[in-house]
């Protein structure tokens, strides 16, 4: 391992090049007009593997490219391995709360700012890095390595569900390793035991054929951004505890054991909450700001839209009003019956003076895996090497719905081993990528592929 890790070192310059370079791609899955920016960011990381040794091909989709990279000459006595990432990215919108432009990645201190960086670029580019390090440096890898990158994991991954079943027998593995997560500090490592799911869906009120005049025509009937507000505010209680009925009804509850382990976490509310600049926290009664962040269902406002949005003011009623909602699950709540309930649910409380149209979108199951299993501890082994502290064991409030699909397919668990930090502002403003993290994250790689394979 020494020559590995030496190399992994005296290259790390290039290495940090390398992220930036695939950090100024916009690839924005979610906006149409970022199509071809995808399209050069795949043939960018399909170059990348390449570079590294391995056998690349990339695969059209009715949307954005599918790769698939292994390690030259796979030996059928060896186990194999499959990593997984995503060179799409969230929208960078707003704009304006950017300390930098988004896809002009600059360094500042130890962290690199750019959209994408931290989910999932710089995550995925560090395991790539590691199998060059081995590749390079005339090592014998210990197992035969598959790269799985995709191109539309911000918008639900249709293309890759689609894939999935078509290609089992291509991407055939022992077990799946995605670093597309966080650990609570660098000092911290952590293996990530249990995902929240993911339902996503849109409301909308239709009222009025027309924006109406406030004055001539207010107080006569029903406003609809007024009545979507309200039907919205039934949802959930004062306790924090969601009212749509039979929503906790397949809920596993937390363990003695698995709150014991959550509280060894380095979490401090008070940190927390001044980290996120709020007066006062606020969740379900009963549980932990971290079990309620991690290991409880919810219910989420992610837009509303109604009436006008321009400077000044405009003295209507708004025809229409709607929102976008996600509903985090944990298991063993399934994405459908939940999306099922909520829909009942609203259509009960809507009021006879608007219309409603709820739109299902996206979904993806909870997941949960063994921590005292032999890939889990080989894996903890590699984070304690790669970061130099013992690793502990966390839930994360996230959702990574491909993870369902990968046991499903491919009848293989998934070891989840991030690299980001809480404070890498994924999803927001401002996301940025620690050299730190990345440099520890090669080091983990490296020393993760002959702990697996010895577990195999």
């Amino acid at each position: 391992m020494e020559s590995i890790v030496s190399y992994l070192a005296a290259n790390e310059e290039r290495f940090v090049a390398d992220l930036i370079a695939y950090a100024r791609y916009p690839s924005v899955s979610a906006q149409p007009k970022h199509a071809s920016d995808l399209k050069a960011c795949a043939a960018w990381i399909a170059h990348r593997c390449q570079a590294v040794g391995l056998q690349t091909v990339g695969y059209e989709t009715a949307t954005n490219p599918i790769l698939i990279a292994k390690t030259p000459r796979p030996d059928p006595h060896k186990p194999t391995f499959l990593v997984y990432g995503h060179y799409d990215v969230q929208p960078p919108e707003p704009f304006e709360l950017w300390n930098s432009p988004p896809f002009e990645p600059v360094i500042r201190g130890r962290n690199v700012y750019a959209r994408g960086i931290s989910d999932n670029k710089g995550q995925h580019l560090a395991h790539l890095n590691a199998v060059e390090a081995w590749l390079q440096s005339g090592q014998e890898l210990p197992c035969n390595l598959t790269f799985l990158i995709e191109g539309e994991e911000e918008v639900g991954s249709t293309a890759l569900y689609d894939f999935l079943p078509e290609h089992r027998d291509e991407l055939a593995c022992d077990a799946v390793v995605i670093s597309d997560n966080g650990i609570p500090t660098l000092k911290h490592p952590a293996l990530t035991y249990a995902l929240r799911g993911i339902a996503a869906m849109e409301v909308r009120l239709d009222g009025p054929n027309r924006d109406l005049h406030s004055g001539i025509f207010g107080g006569s009937l029903e406003n609809p951004a007024m009545a979507l507000c309200q039907l919205l505010g039934k949802l959930r209680d004062a306790k924090g505890r969601l009212t749509i009925p039979g929503y906790y009804d397949d809920v596993v509850k937390l363990s003695a054991y698995e709150r014991k382990q959550l509280a060894k976490l380095p979490f401090k509310a008070e940190q927390y909450r001044r980290f996120l600049g709020v007066p006062q926290l606020f969740g379900e009664a009963g549980f932990t700001p971290d079990e309620q962040r991690t290991a409880r269902p919810t219910l989420e406002i992610n837009g509303l839209t109604s009436g006008y949005q321009g400077d000044g003011s405009k003295t209507i009623i708004p025809s229409w009003a709607s929102a976008k909602l996600t509903l985090r699950l944990v298991p063993d709540q399934k994405p459908a019956k939940v999306i099922k309930a909520v829909t009942a649910y609203l259509k009960k409380l809507c009021p006879p003076t608007v219309r409603l149209t709820v739109t299902p979108g996206h979904g993806g199951a909870p997941y949960l895996v063994s921590p005292t299993s032999a890939f889990a501890q080989a894996a903890l082994r590699a984070l304690k090497a790669g970061f130099g502290h013992e690793a502990i064991l966390m839930r994360e409030g996230g959702s990574i719905p491909i993870v369902s699909a990968f046991k499903q397919h491919l009848k293989a668990d998934t070891l989840l081993l991030g690299m980001a930090l809480p404070d890498d502002n994924a999803h927001s403003p401002n996301e940025k990528f620690s050299l730190d993290a990345y440099a520890a994250g090669m080091r983990m790689s490296a020393a993760l592929w002959p702990e697996l394979a010895a577990a195999a």
